[in-house]
């Protein structure tokens, strides 16, 4: 216990909580004890009971309220992850078939879409629904739609149409 309060290089909480215990053991009572480690004497009075009634397990934290996380931090990784890929519906250029197009699976879509991104989580063994997926990418900030098509182009003769004539017409005045 003496070793864990005066570690560097362990949880800040549980060295705190081991420091009060040790400071009980040198026999300082417990507004002291809060004065020493600037917590307040009510902390250091339910640091100790829960010490003395579970030992060293007393000193981490209990489980918070709610219900635990269905997916674990793996899980929301791989269907992140799969936002990156390309849909299996997607033409993709084979150069053994002198540059035709040839998609994984030629009725899926080719674009992600919450359904195909659902059913893709689902085939790698992840039970999650089409609400969760979408509430998981948000939380990220991901989009799993592409940009429209009109708006962009890949080909050279494309031009973006110009903007409005605001620099050739004269600003309003306010009226007085």
């Amino acid at each position: 216990m003496r070793r864990l309060a005066g570690a560097r290089h362990a949880p800040g909480d549980w060295i705190q909580r081991a420091r009060i215990v040790v400071a009980s053991w040198d026999g300082l009572r417990v507004p002291a004890i809060a004065a020493r480690l600037g917590c307040h004497p009510e902390t250091v009075r339910r640091r100790l009971h829960r010490f003395n009634g579970e030992g060293i397990d007393g000193l981490g934290d209990r489980p918070g309220p709610g219900r635990r996380p269905r997916l674990t931090e793996s899980e929301r990784g791989q269907i992140i992850a799969l936002v990156d890929t390309t849909p299996p519906g997607r033409p993709m250029l084979d150069p053994w078939l002198n540059g035709l197009a040839a998609a994984e699976e030629e009725d899926a879509p080719g674009v992600w879409t919450l359904d195909t991104l659902t059913a893709a989580a689902r085939a790698a063994g992840i039970e999650v629904g089409r609400s969760q997926v979408r509430r998981i990418l948000l939380k990220e900030g991901l989009r799993w739609r592409r940009p429209r098509s009109w708006t962009t182009s890949k080909e050279r003769e494309f031009a973006a149409k110009d903007p409005g004539s605001w620099t050739s017409t004269r600003a309003r005045r306010p009226a007085r």
